[in-house]
C-alpha cells in the first residue's frame, strides 16, 4: 500500500518497498524555485527524514526541466526586499537544501533539461545524481549581480574548488558529460534510459541492509575530511563491533553464510 505527501508544488508517493519519490510539480514555470516551493521541499524531506518506513528518497520533477533556478516573480518580490527580508529568505533556502543534505536516507536527484542555479544545489546535495544526457547545468548568478552563496558548500563539495573557481565565476552553462567529469552528476544516460536506470539504482540500494546504508551514509559524513588520528580509528571500531552484533548485522552474516536472501530484502512485486 503506497502513501501520498503533496502539497501544491510538491507531489511524493511511497511504495510499499520504501521508495519516497518526491517530484516538484510545477511544468508551467520550468519548475523554479520560489519561496512556497522550497517551504512545502523541506517540509517533505523533513517528514521523509522521520519516517523508519522509508528507505530510497528519489527527487524528480514533472516536465522537460528539473529546474530553472529562481521563479521570475519570486525574484521580483525579493528586488523589493530590505536586507532582513533577503536574509529570511536565504535562510529558508539554506535550511532546505541542509535538511536535504541530512536526511538518513539514500537521496538520488534524476535530472532532465535544465538544473540552473539553485537546483545545482538539489543535485549537489543528493547522495548520487543521474542525468539524462540532454540535461544542461548553470550557476549563472553572477550574469544577474548575484553568487551561488546559500547552495556553494554542497557544490564545492560535489565539484571542488577548481571546477567552483570556473563554473562560478563565468556562469557558463555545461552539459550532463561535463557534469559528470566534475563529479556533480554519478551518470549520464540516454533520455529514454533516465527513468529504468533510477529505478535499478533504488533496487540495488533495496538489497542492501537498511541499517547499514544509513549507517554507511552517516560514516561519510562524520569523516570526510578528517584525519585519521587516533580517535577517529577508535570510533570507527566502535561503529563496526556495534552493527556486528545488531539484528540486522546478524541476519546479514547468517543470510551470507547460508547463501539466501536477508530478511530485509522485499520483492519489486510488492511496490503497489
Amino acid at each position: 500500500m503506497e502513501k501520498t505527501l503533496d502539497s501544491a508544488t510538491v507531489q511524493t508517493r511511497i511504495g510499499a518497498r520504501g521508495i519516497a519519490n518526491v517530484v516538484i510539480n510545477r511544468p508551467d514555470k520550468h519548475n523554479a524555485f520560489d519561496d512556497s516551493m522550497i517551504r512545502a521541499l523541506r517540509q517533505t524531506f523533513n517528514t521523509l527524514a522521520e519516517d523508519a518506513s522509508v528507505r530510497v528518497i528519489v527527487l524528480s520533477s514533472r516536465g522537460r526541466h528539473f529546474s530553472a533556478g529562481g521563479d521570475l516573480a519570486w525574484m521580483q518580490r525579493m528586488a523589493d526586499f530590505d536586507r532582513d527580508d533577503n536574509l529570511r529568505d536565504a535562510e529558508d533556502l539554506a535550511g532546505m537544501l541542509h535538511d536535504l543534505r541530512q536526511v538518513p536516507q539514500p537521496t538520488i536527484a534524476q535530472v532532465q533539461g535544465a538544473a540552473f542555479g539553485g537546483a545545482v544545489g538539489l543535485v549537489s546535495c543528493c547522495d548520487i545524481a543521474i542525468a539524462a544526457s540532454t540535461a544542461r547545468f548553470a550557476l549563472s548568478e553572477v550574469r544577474i549581480g548575484l553568487i551561488p552563496a546559500t547552495i556553494g558548500p554542497y557544490v564545492i563539495a560535489a565539484i571542488g574548488e577548481r571546477a567552483a573557481r570556473r563554473f562560478f565565476l563565468t556562469g557558463e552553462a555545461f552539459d550532463a558529460h561535463c557534469a559528470l567529469r566534475h563529479g556533480l552528476v554519478s551518470d549520464v544516460v540516454a533520455p529514454e534510459d533516465l527513468d529504468s536506470t533510477v529505478a535499478q539504482l533504488c533496487n540495488t540500494l533495496l538489497d542492501n541492509s537498511p541499517q547499514a546504508v544509513r549507517a554507511a551514509k552517516d560514516l561519510i559524513t562524520e569523516i570526510c575530511g578528517v584525519p585519521a588520528h587516533d580517535e577517529l580509528i577508535r570510533e570507527t571500531c566502535q561503529r563496526i563491533a556495534s552493527l556486528r552484533v545488531s539484528d540486522e548485522g546478524q541476519e546479514g552474516l547468517k543470510a551470507f553464510l547460508e547463501k539466501r536472501a536477508p530478511a530485509w530484502r522485499i520483492s519489486e512485486e510488492n511496490d503497489t
